[in-house]
């Protein structure tokens, strides 16, 4: 009985370790983690205040805390309600997040298993380093891309005249806008987009694979049994994070891709903001909107992580 006593006191003793002793004993590590932690706060959580202009008559020159507040204070939010473009505004802005998710996102996942499956060393690293140039070039420089490969003696139309199709101006109208901008995104996402899973892939026991080997088990089955549950939690919490984007297209490049023959069908709540914000100098109109688009990605970002708690614990986010 003194044993079993002696035993069971041990994890009693290292809980009553106080949360400071516990920050002392690792303080290596919180001194690494201090300065990155002032940067974030500096640069992320104090300018939060901003988000006051939204509710106030924003004057630049008596600032944020000494502008009036707006009467009624959701003003600027029934305005922008009351337009007659926010639906179009509003739908065009989803159309475009739920497709670019729905693109981009499993793109990423099919390369990253691809890459995996590729046994020469030489030619996966060169695979791997090409696929992740797109990623640093400039969305000016991928809209100028677009801009010349969409003209009629564009390379997309090169293409289309030996597949014996009419050369059309792609630039022109709204007709080929969702397929430039999803493949462009597609392009410049799925090489540094895979980093994670191939992260994640990297950490699975090679003797599973032996093991499969010896069951007889062909790719298809190993990647259902190996791979996937091994990225699983890995893809699970990026999709929840992903999600609170689907409302914050790249408006610049679908600024940069506008034109007098489609602005009207290409205007999201981004190029919206910028246009009010930056252009017109409504900044307390610009901030409502935008934090309306905030809201709603937090709304979508906790929502799918109370789902994922009730289906899998372990994969949530908190």
């Amino acid at each position: 009985m003194a044993k079993r006593s002696n035993t069971t006191s041990i994890p009693y003793a290292a809980k009553k370790k106080t949360f400071w002793q516990l920050l002392w004993k690792q303080k290596a590590l919180c001194i690494m983690a201090l300065a990155p932690l002032i940067i974030l706060i500096i640069f992320k959580y104090v300018p939060m205040y901003g988000i006051l202009i939204a509710f106030k008559n924003y004057k630049a020159s008596k600032g944020v805390w000494g502008s009036n507040w707006l009467e009624p204070v959701l003003k600027n939010f029934i305005k922008f309600f009351k337009n007659v473009n926010s639906g179009q505004i509003i739908w065009n802005t989803l159309k475009i997040g739920v497709l670019n998710l729905l693109f981009t996102f499993p793109a990423a996942i099919i390369f990253a298993i691809l890459l995996n499956e590729l046994r020469g060393k030489v030619f996966k690293s060169a695979v791997q380093t090409i696929s992740y140039i797109p990623h640093f070039l400039s969305v000016v420089v991928i809209c100028s891309m677009l801009n010349g490969f969409g003209s009629t003696t564009g390379l997309f139309n090169d293409v289309r005249d030996l597949l014996g199709m009419a050369r059309v101006d792609m630039n022109n109208g709204s007709q080929y806008f969702l397929p430039l901008y999803l493949g462009s995104q597609v392009w410049q996402t799925v090489g540094w987009s895979s980093i994670m899973y191939l992260s994640a892939l990297s950490n699975v026991d090679v003797t599973l694979y032996d093991v499969a080997n010896i069951d007889g088990a062909n790719r298809w089955q190993k990647i259902k049994n190996i791979i996937w549950p091994t990225i699983k939690p890995t893809t699970t919490i990026l999709l929840i994070m992903n999600l609170g984007n689907v409302l914050n297209s790249d408006y610049t490049k679908i600024l940069l891709m506008q034109n007098d023959t489609n602005r009207s069908q290409l205007e999201v709540i981004g190029t919206f903001v910028y246009q009010k914000g930056i252009v017109e100098g409504k900044f307390s109109y610009a901030t409502a909107v935008n934090l309306f688009i905030s809201v709603i990605g937090f709304a979508l970002v906790f929502g799918a992580n109370m789902i994922t708690r009730k289906i899998n614990p372990e994969n949530s986010l908190w």
